[in-house]
């Protein structure tokens, strides 16, 4: 039985919706939600949700209240006015994808007013999110994280105890530098292969039954790659830019400067720059096999 009475959820984007729905429905506690999308707020309380005027007002009813926000420009401010009021929550969990550094000054922060902060990031896809079968990486104490547990289990199947604060935040975002270092690979594979003759829908079958499978190739390469399929709103260029800079950030503050992440990350931006801005990150492979011209020249 989960030590909190009352729970809250801020952000229903993409990902933010689908996780509070199953939060709503599995939690078996009340779930106060804001967000600025009126709608979006509409159809949670729809499913059982109660709506609250202001992050503010989620604050002053929440034990626990659940972020999903773009970056930690987000997170830091509504963090703040969750504790502004008379009534605070005893524990703030970041499930957005959020600078470590940052994310450490704003718990020490919080913990200074009696607040605990958790950072949580999720992996996988909005299908994942629809489903609760995220993977959802925990930074903080063993205590918190056995308290927590039940209820992120709510939007995730792989519930993993990372280490301290910040530490679930460093496996996201590495982890989603490996996700783009490989696209970006299987680009260049793809764009080897199609030129060789070869059709990339078949490269792609018979390559994840080798040593070179992965689960970017049976997701990114043959969902997204292999079919030109790179809808927007599905964790467009620019969030695998911001992800992709928090790695190179991580790297500097540990004074080691990576070749691939920096020549994948400079990829990217040239791939926003030459227009390819909402769409799914896996439209890169549009710059490598030349099919969009980039501004100015690459340097690997």
């Amino acid at each position: 039985m989960s030590q909190y009475k009352t729970l809250g959820f801020i952000g229903l984007g993409v990902m933010g919706e689908p996780m509070c729905n199953n939060l709503v429905r599995k939690a078996g506690l009340p779930v106060h939600v804001f967000d600025m999308n009126a709608e979006a707020v509409q159809r949670v309380t729809a499913n059982g949700g109660k709506a609250e005027a202001s992050a503010a007002d989620v604050g002053a009813k929440a034990d626990v209240v659940f972020l999903s926000l773009p970056s930690i420009d987000q997170v830091e401010p509504v963090a703040r006015a969750l504790v502004a009021g008379a009534r605070k929550p005893s524990t703030i969990v970041d499930m957005s994808t959020s600078d470590v550094a940052r994310s450490r000054a704003l718990a020490a922060e919080l913990k200074a007013l009696g607040v605990t902060f958790v950072d949580a990031p999720v992996a996988r896809t909005a299908e994942a999110a629809v489903k609760g079968t995220l993977l959802i990486s925990v930074g903080g104490s063993d205590g918190d994280f056995e308290a927590l547990k039940p209820l992120l289990s709510c939007m995730g199947s792989d519930v993993l105890h990372c280490g301290d604060t910040g530490c679930g935040q460093i496996v996201k975002i590495l982890n989603n530098m490996m996700v783009f270092m490989t696209v970006n690979a299987l680009s260049e594979v793809l764009t080897i292969g199609r030129r060789a003759g070869m059709d990339g829908e078949r490269l792609f079958e018979l390559l994840s039954g080798g040593s070179a499978d992965s689960f970017a190739l049976r997701n990114h390469g043959m969902k997204a790659l292999v079919k030109d399929s790179f809808p927007e709103k599905v964790f467009p260029m620019v969030y695998a830019i911001k992800d992709a800079s928090l790695a190179l950030s991580l790297a500097k503050a540990g004074s080691f400067q990576p070749k691939i992440a920096t020549y994948t990350h400079n990829l990217m931006c040239q791939a926003r720059d030459a227009g390819i801005v909402n769409n799914y990150h896996p439209a890169i492979v549009q710059l490598v096999d030349g099919r969009i011209t980039p501004k100015t020249d690459i340097k690997p």
